[in-house]
């Protein structure tokens, strides 16, 4: 897939800007400093240097940032462009305020400053609630009710400190006045209001920076209250500590906005914290103090109709919240469908109201999931995960019941089938899961393992069921048929594929897993100054065992990265040992895509090289084109830290893989190896020999090495060494045969020049 030219510049421009705001960051911490420092060391009135530069920077350098975090987000983040507005809006003000000074200690009031400062309130409020929608529309109501709670709650409590100075606004000398006077209270109740409310909804999660975005709005705000009660004594002056609050909690909601700008949209939920539960508790109580310090004294009406709003809600009768919180706990949060514990109690129930109706179970797991988790991130995967339930539930009827069982498993219970109806709805939900998702821009295809169980001919009750479909599902994984009808011979089966598993990590710390080593021989001189190291698995009871015996299961058990430090540990201790007998050989390990997802691999590849004293030529690592065309950037990273550390690279399997050959131009890479399906024919297919040797000088032309695998015969040798072709390896030289062997085969192996010629054949 190629990125527009558009696309490219907007992915540049952002990564500037992203450059440029750490930059301001720091900045604004410095300014912050120095603005607090002067504030308390120049003394009473106003400072021209401090009131008002260092004020005026302390405002603009984070709108700067605001802006900047916009446009790393491409401008499609509306709560940033909100937030961005609101601060924008109150710096304006601020420098007004700051000019009408004109160097005494009172504005005139109200003025063109108060638009910029009162627009910031709304402003904010609308980022807010775009920030929390699509979270809060998700949550459970008794969830959302608590932060309604607590929001009413904190406002009562609010409204009683904030009474003095409502009485006082609404004696102001004209009706602007007064509106102004009173509409700066409020919108500050209002915002605590918010905060509170986002700190008291459990599981709410609106990014990793979300508690800063809500102490910016309390410092804010508490900056506002603070002032207007000293305004109210006509105690307020410019110049004193109060002015930094603002910053302060400017500040704060700055850093929120650069944090979410960097890290992307959150997903998931937050794990309920005691704060956080605490929150709907403390705000009846405060309610309940607020009506009865009403009954005493006389309170503002606004005060007693907040604190009656908070007891009402609160008394929501429990049975209406238990009966949501049991639904949630029955319904998978990510994909909405139901969950595994819907599953368990709906099923039994069902297949006891009709014990001789037929129906089928299926088994859903997805295929190489993991790799999008790895390459594209677990966001991605949740999308993906998302986007499979709801084509799974439009592929179904009514009455079938559709689960999501975790990770990347579903379960489907499918009413009135039998065997070939399930096979029928198999085949169509492979297909339908076989249509590209669209994630993030990136087209992606899934393949999906099906296994079937019938009821109740393989099973009567949910657990056999299931144990059987998931024996079938590991069938249609391991035949990758798509999908598999459970049979009595799956059993067995399963058992063995336990005990093979069991028997493997055993194997993996019991020295049974050793490395075969196949010459590659060059070509024009005959030498050997290469080798390409194979594991294989020297089983206890069921004797030596190729790759293909073994190497799915470690992938699907999640093993490769302790095999890839096995056979990396002895390819090196072989190639130190062939470098102390004068000998040096290059050996090449192959690396499988799930391996290369660690990202310290390069660093403790190069690091066993050299704790073996090694050149760093010593050892050719080879990959396969699915991984890079998985994540091209990723696999650019991760090539170009190996070959910062001299390790050399091959593209192995050459022509299999389903992609575009840019990345030959792209990617650091040394060597290419044809597969054997193209040098096999050549003899007999003048159309395979013509591509064989049309890769070769696309090789060439690229500055890359040419390997052939496959050679079995004297004649596909010999049209090699016609085509130009760098190296070769295939049965027609040696088979992948013990070190001790290969040591034996190369001191009796022709000369190097009758080698050219053609080579022995090695047999054992």
């Amino acid at each position: 897939m190629h990125a527009s030219l558009p696309a490219n510049r907007s992915r540049a421009l952002a990564r500037a800007a992203a450059r440029v705001n750490t930059g301001l960051v720091w900045a604004m911490g410095l300014l912050l400093g120095s603005y607090v420092g002067g504030l308390a060391l120049h003394g009473e009135g106003f400072n021209l240097l401090v009131d008002g530069w260092l004020a005026l920077l302390t405002q603009w350098v984070p709108v700067a940032i605001f802006w900047l975090a916009a446009l790393r987000t491409r401008f499609r983040r509306p709560e940033i462009l909100l937030a961005a507005a609101a601060v924008t809006s109150s710096a304006l003000g601020d420098t007004f305020y700051l000019l009408a000074l004109d160097g005494s200690s009172a504005a005139p009031f109200p003025s063109l400053a108060d638009i910029g400062y009162l627009l910031f309130y709304p402003l904010m409020l609308a980022a807010l609630a775009t920030l929390v929608r699509r979270e809060a529309l998700s949550l459970a109501w008794p969830v959302v009710l608590d932060g309604v709670v607590g929001s009413l709650g904190a406002a009562a409590v609010l409204a009683v400190l904030l009474a003095p100075i409502l009485d006082s606004a609404t004696a102001g000398p004209s009706v602007l006045a007064t509106a102004v006077a009173v509409a700066y209270p409020l919108f500050d109740l209002l915002l605590v209001a918010a905060a509170v409310g986002i700190a008291a909804t459990q599981g709410l999660d609106i990014g990793r920076r979300w508690g800063l975005l809500v102490l910016g709005l309390f410092v804010y705000a508490a900056a506002d209250v603070a002032y207007a009660l000293l305004e109210l004594d006509g105690q307020y002056a410019v110049g004193t500590l109060l002015d930094a609050t603002w910053p302060i909690g400017l500040a704060l909601i700055t850093l929120w906005a650069e944090g979410a700008a960097r890290r992307g949209r959150q997903h998931g939920r937050a794990a309920a914290s005691a704060p956080a539960l605490a929150v709907p508790a403390v705000a009846v109580l405060a309610a309940l103090g607020v009506l009865i310090l009403g009954s005493r004294t006389p309170l503002s009406e606004l005060a007693l109709v907040l604190a009656s709003g908070t007891m009402g809600l609160a008394a929501v009768p429990l049975i209406f919240r238990q009966r949501l919180l049991r639904r949630q706990a029955a319904t998978d949060e990510l994909t909405g469908l139901p969950n595994r514990r819907r599953l368990y109690a709906e099923v039994p129930v069902r297949l006891a109201a009709a014990p001789d109706r037929p129906r089928a179970l299926l088994l859903l797991d997805l295929d190489r999931f993991k790799e999008v988790n790895d390459s594209l991130g677990h966001d991605v995967g949740d999308q993906l995960l998302v986007q499979v339930g709801e084509r799974l539930s439009s592929h179904l009827r009514g009455s079938d019941l559709l689960a999501r069982l975790g990770g990347d498993e579903f379960a489907i219970l499918l009413d009135d089938t039998g065997y070939l109806r399930s096979v029928a709805v198999a085949v169509g939900l492979k297909e339908a899961l076989a249509e590209p998702f669209t994630l993030s821009g990136i087209a992606l295809t899934v393949n999906v393992s099906i296994g079937i169980a019938l009821f109740p001919d393989q099973g009567n009750d949910l657990g056999t069921l299931m144990r059987r479909a998931d024996l079938a599902m590991y069938r249609a994984k391991d035949a990758r048929s798509g999908h598999h009808v459970y049979v009595s011979d799956d059993d067995t089966h399963g058992d063995d594929r336990l005990r093979t598993l069991e028997e493997l990590r055993t194997a993996l710390v019991s020295d049974e897993l050793i490395l075969h080593y196949q010459p590659k021989v060059d070509l024009a001189t005959g030498d050997v100054h290469g080798v390409e190291a194979l594991v294989r698995w020297n089983h206890p009871a069921r004797g030596l065992l190729y790759p293909d015996a073994f190497l799915g299961l470690v992938e699907e058990a999640g093993l490769m990265p302790e095999l890839t430090c096995l056979v990396l540990g002895q390819a090196l201790d072989q190639a130190a040992r062939w470098q102390e007998q004068g000998n040096p050989l290059t050996v090449s390990v192959n690396l499988s895509a799930s391996s290369l997802k660690n990202a310290d691999l390069p660093e403790r590849i190069i690091a066993m090289v050299e704790a073996r004293g090694l050149p760093p030529h010593a050892l050719m690592l080879e990959i396969t084109e699915e991984f890079l065309m998985a994540d091209r950037e990723k696999a650019r990273a991760i090539l170009g830290r190996l070959r910062g550390g001299g390790i050399r690279i091959a593209i192995d399997d050459f022509g299999t893989g389903y992609s575009s050959l840019a990345y030959l131009r792209d990617l650091p890479v040394d060597e290419l190896k044809l597969d054997r399906s193209f040098v096999m024919p050549m003899s007999d297919d003048t159309r395979a020999a013509a591509l064989v040797a049309s890769t070769i000088n696309l090789a060439h032309s690229l500055g890359l090495r040419m390997v052939a695998e496959g050679v079995e015969d004297a004649a596909a040798y010999d049209e090699l060494v016609g085509y130009g072709c760098d190296h070769a390896q295939g049965y027609h030289l040696s088979r992948p045969v013990p070190a001790a062997e290969l040591d034996l085969w190369l001191a009796e192996r022709p000369l190097p020049a009758a080698a050219a010629q053609g080579a022995q054949v090695y047999e054992h």
